[in-house]
């Protein structure tokens, strides 16, 4: 059971990040049945200020000495710092951190944060994730780390990550539930006002833009293919319009875009779909032909399958009509 939770702070500290750790591991909730936590909040020296997101700052009562003999380890992200920032910090903080996850603390980052256990050596080998928009330079930088940009958290044992930002509070009650049980998890959901456990992924928050391409040709095409989305498109066809065999327009079609025409097309009727979802009230039906599918059933299958989500959860949660 967790009992004792260090949260360690760098400068340019996430303040909602923080706040999540706070809120769910920081406040005593005993009188409503959530055993009480030993909650500390550390940083590189004690006393020392660091300064927060916001244009302020907070004194942490804990150098990295708090961090010994915690059950749980929360590495708040630093705010504006990604990457190669985050991995110059002094080798007693790396070193701090791989010390009490060998005495056996459970390390969840949130966000960003998966930087700084990547650098301490703790994601090699394992599945993790992070923000969806960081998740190529953490995978660039650590190729040894299985980084999956889709889901909001992952939870490979004594080590847990996080995506962005609000993805913090699925982990930190996700680890309650799993540790301590589902009455505490839920009664600290109710009282934040947030659902217990959310569907989906990050995939249905991620906005992936047409890809830039090298040949002015194939350029044109992606932008008939995305202007006629309601039509059939056959890979003949667009080879007819590149001035192509079927084969090499195939081939040089993966070569720009990294994947097969109709592959592409499908995703870009998606995005196509969650614009409609978004931002008109017509029913499924008429936005999977708008959208070039021949069914609501065949929309809400690859929905599912791209965005993680049914086309009716993506639209409660997004829609601004």
């Amino acid at each position: 059971m967790i009992r004792t939770v260090a949260a360690l702070l760098l400068d340019d500290v996430a303040t909602f990040e923080l706040g999540v750790a706070c809120e769910v591991f920081g406040i005593d909730r005993t009188e409503e049945g959530v055993p009480a936590f030993d909650f500390r909040i550390c940083g590189p020296e004690a006393g020392v200020p660091l300064r927060l997101s916001v244009g302020s700052s907070v004194i942490p009562e804990y150098g990295l000495e708090g961090l010994r003999g915690a059950d749980l380890v929360i590495v708040v992200p630093s705010w504006r710092r990604t990457g190669e920032e985050l991995t110059e910090m002094a080798p007693d903080i790396l070193e701090a951190l791989r010390g009490v996850h060998a005495d056996g603390a459970i390390m969840l980052s949130m966000c960003s944060g998966a930087f700084i256990l990547a650098a301490a050596g703790l994601l090699d080998g394992r599945p993790c994730t992070t923000h969806w928009r960081h998740a190529a330079q953490l995978r660039e930088m650590y190729p040894v780390a299985k980084v999956d940009e889709d889901v909001l958290f992952v939870d490979d044992g004594d080590v847990v990550t996080s995506a962005g930002t609000a993805a913090g509070i699925d982990a930190a009650l996700h680890l309650v539930r799993r540790e301590i049980g589902s009455d505490a998890a839920n009664t600290i959901a109710r009282r934040m006002v947030v659902p217990p456990q959310r569907d989906g992924g990050q995939r249905q928050f991620i906005q992936r833009p047409v890809p830039t391409c090298s040949d002015d040709m194939f350029a044109e095409v992606l932008d008939w293919m995305v202007e006629h989305l309601e039509e059939q498109q056959s890979v003949a066809r667009l080879a007819e319009l590149a001035g192509m065999s079927t084969r090499t327009f195939a081939r040089r079609f993966s070569a720009e875009t990294g994947t097969t025409p109709v592959q592409w097309l499908v995703q870009q009727r998606i995005f196509a779909a969650r614009t409609l979802l978004e931002s008109t009230d017509l029913d499924v039906d008429h936005v999977a032909h708008r959208c070039g599918f021949s069914s609501a059933t065949l929309l809400r299958h690859h929905f599912r399958r791209l965005v993680g989500v049914t086309p009716g959860e993506y639209r409660k949660t997004f829609a601004t009509v």
